[in-house]
C-alpha cells in the first residue's frame, strides 16, 4: 500500500498474448522476491525499461476484473483524493476479489475427454493455484475460457463461493423415452410421469427442486431415474440474490405538467452525445421518483444502461421495489448490508451484462456497467455520498467523471439540494428542473414549532409536549399513522454521579458512554466499546448515579407508558443491525402493523406511507450547534425531509417540531418550507466566513496513539505549508486538536485549508501525500471537501 507508481515486469514467453489490462497477476516484489498480488494497468509502457526485469509469475484471472474505464477512473481518483492508486483499484471490487481467495476453475460445458482427463484429472473443477505456474495448462485454460467452456469461482476460506444446487439433465433422446414409456408397467404412474417430463425437457438443465415442484414427484423417483440412466444429476450455479419477493408490475401514472417538462428535458439530453448535469429540485411528495423511472425507461429504450444511487440502506428496499416493479428482474442491487456472496454475484451479473439497471448506495458508483446513459443520485445533498476512509471520494464527482466517459446524463435529485449544487444550478453550470407542487395536489403539511421551555413541568421531565401527545392520541383514534424523529439512539446520553460529578467515559475515546437498556450495557458510539452498567460511581463509590439526556430507547419506553395501546416500531442502528431488518420493519409499518414509527435520521427521507398524517420531531436542537459550518444546513435538510413524510396521500398531514431554540433562523425557515430564503441566508454566512461554495476546503490530519507524535507531525506539515508560497487568499486554520481529539486510542490533530484557485497548494498536497507516509502507528490523511470536522 506504500507504493504509488506502476512497476514494470516482463511477460514470459509462456504467457504471451494472455496478459490483459485489468487482470490480477502474481509477481515477485522486493529483494526477498516475495510473491504479491498486482493489477495490470498497462501492457505497452511508454518508457521501456533498460535494466533487468523480473517475470510475471502467474495470472490470477483468465479475464480482466477491471475494465479500461475503471483503470482510467482509478488514476483520476488517486490524483484528486490524494490516495494510493492501489487503494482506488481495490475500492472498485467486491470483497471476494480483495481478500485471500481460492480460485477454482469449473467446467460449464462439455470438453474433449482427453482435456478433462489431462487438465481436470477427470473432475469438473480444479484449483487454479495448483496449475498457475504451468504455462502449458494455463494456455489451454485461456483457450477454454475464450470458448466459454469454463468459469472462475473465487472462494474466501471456503465460506464465500458460487452457490451450487443439484439439477437434472435428461440422458436420452425423445425416441428413447417413447420406447421406455411403452415398456413401463401401467401401474408405475410416478415413473411414467417422470419419463414424460424428461421427454419434454430434452437438452435442458433443471434445478431438482423446480423439477419436483413441476411434477409433484418425490426425490426418490428422481433417484430411481438416475439409477436407470434416464437422467443424470449435475451441479448448477444459482445466483444469490438479495431480492426474493415476487414482482408485481406497477402501473404508469399520468405525469403532471411539471413532471412532463422535467421528463422531456431529460429524454432529450439522454438521446444526445453530451454529458449534462441536471438538478431536480422538487418538494417532498412531488413525484421525483416517477421522473427517475421515466428517465431510466428512455435510457433503456436507447439501448443504454442506468445507475441509481440512494444515500441510505434504509431507502434501498422501497426504491428497489419501485424500480423492480417497473423493470422486472433486469435490476441489480449493491449495498454494504449484502453478504459477500450476494455482493459478488450481483457484481458478476453486472459485469457480464445480464442487467441494465443498478440501484445501490455510495460504492455502487463503481458498478461495472457498460454503455451508461443515465446516472441518478437521489437525495443528492446527503453527506453519506462522501467516503470517509481512503480513497475519500465524493460519489457525485465520480458520477460526473463516469458521465463524461460514457457521454451520459447525470440527474441529481433533492427537495433540499446541497448549497454547492444549487449554487451551480443558479449560475448555469447545472440545468435546473423544478417540481414545486405535490402530485396529490395537497399543500405541504403545516409545521408548528413548540417551545419546550414553556412546557409545564408537572409530573417531571417528558420528551413529549402536551400538543404532540394530544395529536398522537388523535391519530390513534382515527387509525392513522405517525412518525417520530429523534436523532439520538440509546436510552440516556450519559451517566453522571450526583455527588462528585464524575461522567463515565469511553477508555478509548474522548466521549461519554451511552446507556443502552436493551443490551444492559454502556456503549461508545465511536469505537464500539461496551461495559456493564455500574451500580456505584467508579470515582467516589457513591450510589447517587443519574442518567441524563435521552435516546430512542427511552422515548419508546415513555411512549409505552403514555400510549399503552399504540403499536410502536423503533428503527435505529441497534434494531436494524441484523440483515434484512430495514426491509422487514418498513414492510411491517407499511402493512399498518404499527401505529408509530420512531427512529433516527434513517426514517427521515425517501419513505412513502399513505397513512402517515403526523410527523413529530422530538428535539430539533441535537445537531444545530455543533462546531461545523454545515450544522445549520444539515438541520434544515433533516427537518424538511422528515416533514415531507406527512400527508403524502389524500389525507392532510401535520408536523410538530419541539425545540429549546424556537427563534433560530433555521427552524423559522424550515417552518415556512422556504428553501430559497434559507439558501440566501446561509450563502451570506458562507461568503463572510469563506466556506464552500465560495471556497474549497481540505483537511489534513495526523494521528497516533501518542499525542506528542501526532502533534509533532502536524506541526511539521504546518511549517512546510507556510514555506510553500501558497496563494494570497488561501487560509490555514490550525494546527489544532480535532474537536473530539481522541477516538479508538488514537490522538488526532488537524489543519483546515480554505482556498479558491491554488495550483501551488494542490502540488504541495500531492507531494505531502507521497512523502508523509505511514510509519509504525503514525498516520497522515488528506481529506478533500470534508463533510465533517468533528
Amino acid at each position: 500500500m506504500q507504493t504509488n507508481r506502476p512497476y514494470t515486469y516482463r511477460v514470459p514467453e509462456s504467457l504471451t498474448n494472455q496478459v490483459m489490462v485489468g487482470m490480477r497477476v502474481i509477481v515477485p516484489f522486493g529483494r526477498g522476491k516475495r510473491e504479491v498480488q498486482g493489477f495490470v494497468v498497462d501492457t505497452n509502457p511508454e518508457q521501456p525499461f533498460d535494466g533487468d526485469l523480473k517475470d510475471i509469475i502467474a495470472l490470477m484471472d483468465l479475464e480482466p476484473v477491471l475494465n479500461p474505464e475503471m483503470i482510467a477512473l482509478s488514476r483520476w481518483l488517486a490524483k484528486t483524493t490524494y490516495s494510493f492508486w492501489i487503494s482506488c483499484l481495490y475500492a472498485m471490487l467486491p470483497n471476494l476479489l480483495k481478500a485471500k481467495t481460492h480460485r477454482l476453475v469449473r467446467l460449464t460445458d462439455d470438453v474433449a475427454e482427453a482435456e478433462q482427463l489431462n487438465l481436470f484429472d477427470g473432475q469438473d473443477s480444479l484449483d487454479l493455484a495448483d496449475v498457475q505456474n504451468d504455462p502449458d495448462i494455463m494456455h489451454e485454460l485461456v483457450k477454454l475460457r475464450r470458448a466459454g467452456k469454463i468459469r472462475i469461482e473465487y472462494q474466501v476460506e471456503d465460506r464465500a463461493r458460487a452457490k451450487m444446487v443439484v439439477a437434472i439433465q435428461p440422458s436420452l433422446q425423445f425416441e428413447d423415452y417413447e420406447e421406455l414409456l411403452a415398456a413401463v408397467p401401467k401401474n408405475a404412474k410416478a415413473q411414467k410421469r417422470l419419463l414424460v417430463y424428461l421427454q419434454q425437457q430434452t437438452g435442458q438443465t433443471i434445478p431438482l427442486k423446480l423439477a419436483q415442484q413441476q411434477t409433484g414427484l418425490s426425490p426418490a423417483t428422481f433417484t430411481l431415474g438416475e439409477k436407470r440412466g434416464w437422467l443424470k444429476k449435475v451441479k448448477l450455479e444459482q445466483y444469490r440474490t438479495p431480492m426474493t419477493k415476487s414482482l408485481e408490475r406497477d402501473q404508469q401514472v399520468t405525469l403532471n405538467t411539471d413532471q412532463q417538462v422535467a421528463v422531456d428535458a431529460l429524454n432529450q439530453a439522454i438521446k444526445t452525445d453530451q454529458s449534462p448535469v441536471f438538478l431536480l429540485k422538487g418538494v417532498t411528495g412531488s413525484g421525483k421518483t416517477e421522473v427517475y423511472l421515466r428517465a431510466i425507461e428512455t435510457a433503456l429504450a436507447s439501448h443504454q444502461t442506468a445507475l441509481m444511487l440512494v444515500p441510505e440502506i434504509s431507502l434501498t428496499p422501497q426504491m428497489v421495489g419501485r424500480v423492480r416493479a417497473r423493470f422486472g428482474k433486469n435490476v441489480a442491487i449493491l449495498h454494504s448490508a449484502l453478504s459477500n456472496g450476494e455482493r459478488y454475484d450481483e457484481w458478476r451479473r453486472i459485469q457480464m451484462g445480464l442487467v441494465d439497471v443498478v440501484v445501490g448506495t455510495r460504492s455502487a458508483i463503481f458498478a461495472p456497467l457498460k454503455k451508461i446513459g443515465l446516472i441518478i443520485l437521489d437525495e443528492e445533498h446527503e453527506v453519506s455520498y462522501k467516503q470517509e476512509d481512503a480513497p475519500r471520494y465524493q460519489a457525485r464527482e465520480v458520477a460526473k467523471w463516469r458521465a463524461k466517459y460514457h457521454h451520459a446524463t447525470v440527474l441529481l435529485g433533492s427537495a433540499t439540494p446541497s448549497l454547492e449544487s444549487y449554487a451551480r444550478a443558479k449560475t448555469g453550470n447545472y440545468h435546473l428542473l423544478t417540481l414545486p407542487h405535490r402530485v396529490n395536489q395537497q399543500p405541504l403539511p403545516p409545521i408548528q414549532i413548540v417551545d419546550m421551555r414553556q412546557e409545564p413541568r408537572q409530573g417531571g421531565e417528558s420528551n413529549f409536549s402536551q400538543i404532540l401527545l394530544a395529536r398522537l392520541n388523535d391519530r390513534l383514534q382515527k387509525g392513522e399513522q405517525s412518525i417520530l424523529l429523534l436523532n439520538r439512539r440509546g436510552f440516556s446520553s450519559f451517566m453522571m454521579c450526583r455527588d462528585c460529578g464524575f461522567v463515565l467515559k469511553c477508555p478509548n475515546c474522548d466521549i461519554s458512554l451511552t446507556l443502552h437498556l436493551s443490551s444492559h450495557s454502556m456503549k461508545c458510539h465511536y469505537c464500539g466499546h461496551e461495559e456493564a452498567i455500574p451500580r456505584f460511581c467508579p470515582n467516589c463509590h457513591s450510589q447517587e448515579i443519574r442518567y441524563y439526556g435521552t435516546g430512542t430507547e427511552k422515548v419508546q419506553a415513555e411512549l409505552n407508558k403514555l400510549l399503552p395501546a399504540a403499536r410502536i416500531i423503533r428503527m435505529d442502528v441497534d434494531t436494524t443491525r441484523r440483515k434484512g431488518m430495514h426491509e422487514k420493519l418498513l414492510q411491517q409499518f407499511g402493512n399498518h402493523q404499527a401505529d408509530i414509527l420512531l427512529g433516527t435520521q434513517m426514517i427521515a427521507k425517501g419513505l412513502d406511507f399513505p397513512q402517515v398524517t403526523l410527523v413529530g420531531v422530538l428535539n430539533a436542537d441535537t445537531g444545530l450547534d455543533l462546531p461545523d459550518f454545515r450544522a445549520s444546513e444539515r438541520t434544515f435538510d433533516l427537518l424538511s425531509q422528515v416533514s415531507g413524510r406527512a400527508g403524502r396521500a389524500d389525507k392532510n398531514g401535520e408536523v410538530i417540531i419541539q425545540t429549546y431554540n424556537p427563534d433560530n433562523y433555521v427552524l423559522q425557515l424550515a417552518q415556512k418550507n422556504d428553501y430559497d430564503a434559507f439558501f440566501a441566508t446561509e450563502m451570506r454566512i458562507r461568503q463572510q466566513a469563506q466556506y464552500p461554495p465560495y471556497f474549497y476546503t481540505v483537511r489534513l490530519m495526523a494521528s497516533d496513539p501518542q499525542e506528542v507524535v501526532a502533534a509533532k507531525l502536524i506541526q511539521a506539515v504546518s511549517e512546510r505549508l507556510k514555506t510553500s508560497q501558497l496563494a494570497t487568499d488561501t487560509v490555514m486554520l490550525g494546527p489544532t486538536p480535532r474537536p473530539i481529539a481522541r477516538t479508538q486510542n488514537r490522538y488526532y490533530y488537524q489543519i483546515v485549508l480554505k482556498y479558491r484557485h491554488d495550483p501551488t497548494l494542490i502540488t504541495t498536497l500531492t507531494q505531502l501525500a507521497h512523502e508523509t507516509q505511514a510509519k509504525g502507528n503514525l498516520r497522515f490523511m488528506i481529506d478533500p471537501d470534508p463533510q465533517y470536522f468533528m
